[in-house]
């Protein structure tokens, strides 16, 4: 084995790790937390609220973060700073009462813990990058212990009170941190040529920024899914074994995906896959408004790996591909902002319409997954890209 094959399959392993440990912290975290803010006394208008505001945060949050990596720290002290006040938060949260405490805890914590997949895709993508390595199967691994945190939180759900589900989250986080601290340093960005014409203001480049807004109004689709399917599958008697296996089945379907991301055929570029994953997104919201049980629940949760796969996959490699050399944090950035204003909006919508009409709400989160496909294939057909 050659030095740099060592070097690329260390910076793989420990890249690979460190997302089967954020996944973990993400597949206890994303289900059970707004229980835990349910068994806190909050009803779900205020659930929303509280989701909408913590995601909100991203526009402050990861600008700081990213522009900190790029410019003053480095992408792998920042992951480590950030992940370590993450775990301070979520641990401080298990200690305190009162819903005021609770809501400027949470806040402040999420101001730690939402730049965290923009950081960890810009290290990642950058590392792999100069080893010439493929991201899919590194990322897979956050996939499959996103599914294994699932099922070991499911089965706590049912033997723990559930206001004891912050412990779980705050052991997730203080491992995270504890792995971050594993990742290899990445070798500087090299300086740009005297020959390199100026770079165009990414914001200014109207392809990045329509992708991104089709991508995040996708992704954001999800806010009725992520703050309110444990609570529907709950009321309607599934128990918390069930529950993690209902999340598990759409990332098992996310796994496939990515594993043969790689072998897909290039028709299927990134464009295409944000387009695929608001279709599949639409297709899957609307069946989730019937609130539907047996076979047609388990067909539409392998949905996830459109709305969800394919989405993320083709919005991570058109980013990657737009971000000039040494930026590539602040274009994940840039991703991650607009996807906190869209999954703000959308979570406090769920939470309004959720209070109202229950799991019928999932019908308005299509409409917002179709207009993200809309706005990808206008972006196909009359912005083709230009070269030079």
């Amino acid at each position: 084995m050659t030095q740099d094959s060592r070097s690329r399959d260390s910076f793989a392993l420990r890249a690979s790790l460190f997302y089967a440990a954020s996944n973990v912290l993400l597949g206890v975290h994303l289900p059970f937390f707004p229980v835990w803010l349910e068994s806190a006394g909050f009803d779900a208008r205020q659930v929303g609220a509280i989701l909408a505001a913590t995601s909100i945060l991203r526009i402050v949050s990861v600008p700081t973060a990213t522009a900190a990596a790029d410019r003053v720290f480095g992408l792998r002290p920042t992951i480590i700073a950030f992940a370590f006040a993450t775990a301070v938060g979520f641990t401080a949260l298990g200690l305190v009462s009162g819903p005021w405490l609770i809501v400027g805890l949470t806040a402040a914590t999420a101001f730690a813990h939402t730049p965290a997949v923009a950081l960890q895709d810009a290290y990642t993508l950058r590392g792999l990058k100069t080893r010439r390595a493929s991201y899919g199967p590194v990322r897979l691994w956050g996939s499959i212990f996103f599914i294994l945190a699932n099922f070991g939180a499911g089965l706590a759900f049912d033997l723990i009170a559930t206001h004891n589900l912050i412990w779980l989250i705050s052991a997730s986080a203080i491992a995270t941190a504890c792995v971050a601290t594993q990742l290899l340093p990445l070798p500087p960005a090299p300086p740009p040529s005297p020959d390199d014409q100026p770079v165009r203001p990414l914001w200014r480049n109207p392809r990045f920024v329509a992708i991104v807004i089709a991508a995040s109004l996708i992704q954001s689709s999800h806010a009725v899914y992520y703050g309110f399917s444990t609570i529907t599958w709950k009321a309607a008697g599934f128990d918390g074994i069930s529950i993690g296996a209902l999340w598990a089945l759409g990332v098992i379907a996310e796994i496939v995906l990515f594993a043969f991301a790689s072998r897909l055929p290039p028709a299927f570029g990134p464009m295409q896959l944000v387009m695929l994953g608001g279709v599949g997104a639409a297709i899957r919201w609307v069946g989730l408004a019937f609130d539907p049980i047996g076979w047609p629940l388990l067909l539409l949760q392998c949905l996830h790996a459109f709305s969800f796969g394919a989405s993320y996959l083709g919005a991570i490699a058109f980013v990657a591909h737009a971000a000039p050399e040494g930026r590539i944090a602040t274009a994940q950035g840039y991703f991650s902002v607009v996807q906190g204003v869209t999954f703000s909006a959308s979570m406090l919508l769920a939470g309004t319409l959720y209070e109202v009409i229950g799991p019928a709400s999932y019908a308005a989160m299509a409409v917002i997954a179709i207009t993200g496909a809309a706005i990808a294939f206008v972006v196909w057909v009359r912005m083709p890209e230009r070269k030079g």
